[in-house]
């Protein structure tokens, strides 16, 4: 498996290595314990926290992300404007902030909380699985997008018509679809009626 800035180590202070751990939880999103990122989403999966953000233009258009092609997990397809996980005691509010910032080089407006959904989707192509319990955010996008490279291949604002159209030509993530039809009444609220989500 090729190393990408998810799968490597972080250096701590010190200079050894540190991995990556993600929030073990419930199936009531109650914290129960940590697991490194790579061994979480290895077959069958244990469940762990995780967001999804959905930022949306003034004309109430969606910001997607094509994921880059070095990701460990998905690379190359197109999803919602963010996804991640938290760290252990992170907030999830905090991590969704700070992973837009870091992936898209913006701060989310008028971020808000869009519920919470669970799902278990294996990705065929790599064996992983996410099994998740991912707490739900949209907002806005109000400032010139500068993505990561490393992260983002590419990004596009679309319409609810162009979004269908899009993902009957796909490829997708697994869990787009999941994660956009939980957080739609978010959605609905945040870009108005006219908007079509």
């Amino acid at each position: 498996m090729p190393t990408t800035p998810a799968t490597a180590t972080h250096s701590s202070s010190n200079g050894t290595a540190e991995a990556i751990m993600l929030e073990l939880v419930d199936e009531n999103g109650t914290t129960i314990g940590t697991a490194e990122k790579l061994a979480a989403h290895q077959a069958p999966g244990q469940l762990h926290r995780a967001f999804s953000v959905f930022l949306f233009d003034e004309q109430g258009r969606l910001l997607l992300q094509r994921r880059a092609l070095g990701k460990y997990h998905s690379p190359g397809v197109w999803s919602n404007t963010c996804c991640g996980h938290p760290y252990p005691g992170e907030s999830p509010f905090a991590a969704a902030a700070r992973r837009t910032y870091e992936e898209l080089g913006i701060s989310p407006s008028l971020l808000a909380e869009a519920g919470t959904v669970r799902y278990n989707h294996p990705d065929p192509a790599s064996g992983l699985v996410e099994q998740e319990f991912n707490h739900l955010f949209v907002g806005m996008a109000q400032a010139a997008l500068k993505p990561d490279p490393e992260e983002v291949g590419e990004t596009a604002f679309v319409t609810a018509a162009e979004l269908e159209k899009r993902h009957a030509e796909g490829p997708f993530s697994a869990w787009f679809m999941t994660v956009l039809d939980a957080a739609r009444p978010a959605i609905r609220e945040l870009t108005g009626p006219s908007a079509g989500w």
